[in-house]
């Protein structure tokens, strides 16, 4: 999935005759901190809820003002992943994308970067989730692809998390059964630690609401 894919339709940017008031009103309606300033297809750089305040400039246009403005985006052609690394390292809540001649086309707005990366993971596809915890040294992708696909099962996602000040990994995998019994046999048969599985969908429901929590904090916001 490419930036491109991922621009959204509804957020408006900022001309420089806004006023301060109006990026704010606009930041609460979409419930963002960040606003790109735009000229015609030139992106000027970010402005955030606290330039503004900091500014006092609440009720004339912005271009009044000198703005010390941080221009981070990412290009069209740039995965998902990329930009959730940038949103990340930044803290921002929206990303602007330029085409490859660095005009404007659009941004991408924190809670449509969570919708998408929700698909990515294959959230909303019927499943079950199992959770392995192994040294990083042991993880083999095609074996645990294998030990999957000899119960008839299919790897829908996976992913995988580091514990800190630790060579453990704890690999996350959704599959296209909620029937887990003969799979997890399978990796107890192969030495795997099986730390936790999920079923039924009150427990998937924990699962998801944990790794959404720890992936907001991950973008620090």
């Amino acid at each position: 999935m490419l930036a491109k894919d991922l621009v959204s339709d509804v957020i408006p940017a900022l001309r420089t005759s806004d006023t301060g008031a109006r990026a704010l009103s606009w930041m609460e309606i979409f419930r963002i901190s960040h606003l790109p300033i735009v000229n015609n297809q030139d992106f000027l750089g970010l402005i955030s809820d606290t330039d503004i305040y900091d500014l006092g400039m609440t009720d004339e246009p912005i271009g009044n003002h000198r703005l010390s403005l941080f221009s981070p985006f990412v290009y069209g052609h740039q995965h998902i992943f990329e930009v959730i690394e940038i949103a990340s390292r930044l803290k921002l809540t929206v990303i602007p994308v330029l085409d490859e001649k660095k005009n404007y086309t659009g941004l991408i707005g924190q809670s449509d970067l969570l919708s998408h990366f929700a698909t990515l993971t294959a959230v909303h596809e019927p499943g079950g989730i199992i959770v392995l915890e192994m040294n990083h040294n042991d993880y083999s992708l095609s074996q645990i692809a294998q030990i999957a696909e000899s119960n008839n099962a299919r790897i829908l996602s996976l992913y995988i998390r580091n514990q800190e000040e630790s060579t453990m990994i704890e690999v996350s995998i959704k599959i296209n059964r909620t029937d887990l019994a003969t799979v997890i046999r399978t990796f107890d048969r192969y030495d795997y630690n099986v730390k936790a599985s999920y079923m039924d969908d009150e427990n998937l429901d924990t699962f998801y609401r944990n790794r959404y929590e720890q992936f907001m904090r991950y973008l620090n916001v």
